[in-house]
């Protein structure tokens, strides 16, 4: 059976996040000031050919750990649904 992952990955809070840093600046020049503590991060969608969701999900996560995050800087979070 197929399914479709949707994947987010994040920088860890605790580690600084330039390019949210820079947004979180710009949006106060953009006049919009309420906007505060962008992060930015990964969208990743794929999908993956398994005989079960269990299968599925247990080829998404480690194809996460192995490539699509980097676990000392990153967490991420994903759902599957068929195809």
């Amino acid at each position: 059976m197929k399914y479709i992952a949707e994947i987010n990955v994040m920088p860890h809070k605790e580690i600084l996040d330039p390019q949210g840093k820079a947004v979180s600046k710009s949006m106060v020049n953009l006049g919009l000031s309420e906007i505060q503590n962008v992060r930015i991060g990964k969208h990743i969608t794929l999908e993956i050919e398994a005989p079960d969701e269990q299968a599925a999900h247990a080829k998404v996560d480690e194809a996460c750990k192995k490539l699509l995050a980097n676990l000392i800087m990153e967490s991420y979070e994903f759902t599957l649904r068929p195809a």
